[in-house]
């Protein structure tokens, strides 16, 4: 990797346009900018008034093309960044040298989905990266050298049947990944543990479509024991020693209490007495009841807690073979920093067959009530709401407006077919929501689209029994574009802003003193955009789809903006390149 990453870096002298402004060196040091993951920046050097002037620092192209999805981190004048492949640079933040290299060898190609990997932490001197082969290792901030490598996940866990394996027994075409656990979250630190959770539990295959690409494709959920149990654990950072895991499975009641209506109202369309009927037969359906971990929890140290989004039950999409509400997956939860132990959870989808992750990281705030202001948590979801909840009980403090337009929510997939909006990439899928705490606004990517869920059947085949399962795909003839949109939660969570993207926005958002608000999109270009109105105001073509979140940091007086540039698993095909960048930004003269 060394090899490929240095022959790849442009000169950095070359590129180097200083900019100049009142801006004190700040760090970026962790996902998120800090504990309260509210991708925030207090820099004003670049503002509305400056920004057209923003143009390429440096570059730096890491060799490794597609996916590119990490949010680099940066502290004391060095900034970190994970590739594809797991592969660590360290560059120096004002020119793009590069000062060491990693280079990961996984040991197993069998990963759960396509290749990427979101980010890594720093502290105390040491590097963090969990990564796709089920390692969480740790490095030397100044050599690169591994201090400790923790096995999390064997080669083999995980695995039953390899999804290509499946895909020709039901004849769906080509697909991506195979059933195995591995990690594609940045690791969070928080009280000398470095907590991460797993991806690849709640088993579906990702099917391609016609132009090799994954968003028009299906994924198939099928009937069945398919599936993981997720979780969630903390390992010494000194050491890399497991300290606790949570599963997110509940091992006693995780049928809950069969409830036909989601906690904020909405009707879930249920098969009550089928499902119950049906629960004898699958009691041990929560050893493989799915429920990833996505994206980085957020930390509140004054309440020892942190809090983390779970993901869909398994088998995806097909909720008969597992009857119930499926705790605690589709949940914001709450569990205690120090034992793992769970404080309470928000279950935002009972018995989900749709795909709704609760996928995009929570985010810390003061909520404004009648009462006076409260310490809350919101969490952006798949399905079209932002939630805000007390930190300490998790009580629902407020849902904002719809952000999108809902068609047929909840209805259960049919033979027939079912158009149901959003689908399961979702309103706001794992991307990140900046919140501005100045203005009480959050800053989202939304994506509008629906999605057909079809339950199918392949017959049975000699001593094969039939195989049921449902596979999604895009609904023909509904409206499919993104938006970023600006939600005011200062004001009951009423939309302030909507503005429509060219094409589709992807990587997450960050926001700045400077009232701008940065956001990428799958044809290459990063927009800034005035946080007031909404309006672009300036644009640059990056040459690959954003496939990360932006961040932005200060050194020497000079403010920073940083962006991996490498597409996305829905840009193949699309017309839209793929690329291996890390583009950064600063003012011109």
């Amino acid at each position: 990797m060394a090899r490929r990453i240095t022959r790849g870096l442009l000169a950095a002298s070359s590129l180097a346009l200083w900019g100049f402004g009142p801006c004190a060196a700040q760090d970026w040091p962790m996902f998120g900018g800090d504990h309260t993951n509210r991708h925030f920046s207090a820099l004003s050097a670049i503002d509305a008034g400056n920004v057209a002037r923003l143009r390429p620092a440096w570059i730096f192209q890491t060799g490794i093309t597609g996916y590119f999805q990490a949010e680099p981190v940066m502290v004391d004048g060095t900034l970190y960044v994970s590739t594809t492949q797991n592969h660590v640079a360290a560059l120096d933040a004002r020119t793009g040298a590069v000062r060491w290299t990693y280079t990961h060898k996984a040991r197993t190609e069998k990963i759960f989905g396509p290749p990427s990997n979101r980010g890594v932490a720093v502290s105390d001197g040491l590097v963090f990266e969990a990564t796709m082969d089920g390692r969480v290792i740790a490095l030397d901030t100044k050599t690169g050298r591994v201090v400790w490598d923790h096995e999390a996940v064997r080669p083999e866990e995980g695995e039953s049947e390899t999804a290509s394996a499946l895909a020709d027994k039901l004849g769906v075409g080509t697909v991506q990944g195979s059933s195995r656990l591995g990690f594609k979250m940045p690791p969070l630190v928080a009280d000398g543990l470095v907590i991460v959770g797993v991806a690849g539990a709640g088993y579906g295959l990702h099917v391609e479509d016609e132009k090799g690409g994954l968003d028009g494709g299906a994924v198939v959920g099928i009937e069945g024991g398919y599936g993981r149990r997720g979780w969630l654990a903390a390992y010494d950072a000194k050491t890399g020693a497991e300290r606790w895991r949570w599963y997110v499975t509940k091992a006693d009641g995780w049928e809950g209490e069969f409830v036909d209506k989601t906690p904020d109202g909405v009707p879930l369309h249920r098969d009550i007495a089928a499902e119950r009927a049906a629960a004898p037969a699958h009691r041990d359906a929560w050893k493989v009841g799915g429920g990833s971990l996505w994206m980085t929890p957020a930390y509140d140290p004054d309440l020892g807690l942190i809090y983390v989004g779970t993901g869909n039950p398994a088998p995806q999409n097909f909720g008969l073979s597992r009857p119930g509400d499926n705790l605690y997956t589709m949940s914001l939860v709450a569990l205690d920093v120090k034992t793992g132990q769970l404080r309470w959870y928000y279950q935002q989808v009972p018995h989900d067959e749709w795909g709704y992750d609760v996928a995009s990281p929570p985010f810390l705030l003061d909520q404004a009530t009648p009462q006076g202001p409260v310490k809350a948590v919101a969490q952006a979801s798949k399905t079209g709401w932002l939630y805000v909840h007390d930190r300490a009980n998790g009580q629902l403090l407020t849902r904002s407006a719809p952000l999108i337009e809902h068609k047929n929510l909840y209805a259960p997939p049919t033979a027939a077919g079912t158009v149901v909006s959003p689908g399961p990439l979702g309103a706001i899928s794992w991307h990140p929501v900046a919140y501005d705490p100045t203005a009480a606004t959050a800053y989202a990517q939304v994506r509008h689209g629906a999605t057909t869920y079809r339950v199918k059947t392949v017959p049975a085949s000699g001593d094969r029994p039939a195989i049921r399962y449902t596979e999604t795909g895009e609904a023909k003839g509904e409206p499919s574009f993104s938006t970023l949109t600006a939600i005011d939660l200062g004001g009951g969570g009423a939309i302030k802003w909507s503005v429509k993207a060219g094409s589709r926005l992807s990587g997450g958002t960050l926001a700045t003193a400077g009232g701008l608000v940065f956001s990428g999109e799958e044809d290459g270009h990063l927009d800034a955009h005035d946080a007031k109105t909404g309006a672009v105001l300036w644009r640059f073509q990056c040459g690959a789809g954003i496939g990360g979140p932006p961040i932005s940091y200060a050194l020497d007086g000079r403010q920073y903006v940083a962006v991996a540039a490498g597409g996305a698993s829905f840009t193949k095909g699309s017309g839209f390149g793929t690329g291996d960048a890390l583009v950064v930004f600063t003012l011109s003269e």
